[in-house]
């Protein structure tokens, strides 16, 4: 399986790096993970709705460069559908059985994803009603995917 995480903005903290890339090693025994870093737009301190909805097209642009055509997309956003880690082990189970072997997950920036990138999304996922850093959301989402694989191969993860 091939899966790549398309995410807007640079991660800067040292432990998250670390952390993340604790994972992807980890993970090198179950798939090919790809990390695509794109850059955020600058924006000031305070936006009006249309310079927010500029921003986060300029941004929806570079994602959807970035997403294979045969991708199952799915979205990371606060009204997306919750799972647990065995239900998001189950829909990667299943993209693999049924010939999805490419799979992209989004992460936007501070803003959140534009309306085009949502519309591109096969589904949309929310860890919670709660808002994370977008950084902190990708350690999140790599320990997740890699629970996932354990979980498919009947391997121990601490509940």
């Amino acid at each position: 399986m091939n899966i790549t995480i398309v995410t807007v903005g640079k991660l800067k903290e040292k432990y998250l790096k670390q952390g993340i890339d604790e994972y992807l090693k980890r993970l090198t025994a179950y798939a090919k993970v790809d990390i695509i870093e794109l850059p955020d737009e600058k924006a000031p301190e305070t936006l009006s709705d249309v310079e927010m909805l500029q921003i986060k097209e300029k941004e929806g642009e570079r994602i959807l460069s970035k997403i294979n055509p045969d991708a199952h997309v799915i979205a990371l956003a606060i009204e997306g559908k919750m799972k647990t880690s065995e239900e998001l082990a189950d829909t990667i189970e299943k993209l693999g059985t049924y010939g999805k072997s490419k799979v992209a997950f989004i992460i936007g920036g501070s803003l959140g994803l534009s309306a085009a990138v949502m519309k591109r999304a096969d589904e949309a996922l929310s860890f919670s009603k709660m808002t994370f850093p977008h950084q902190l959301m990708r350690l999140i989402l790599v320990e997740q995917v890699y629970r996932a694989f354990r979980i498919m191969r009947g391997e121990p993860y601490h509940k």
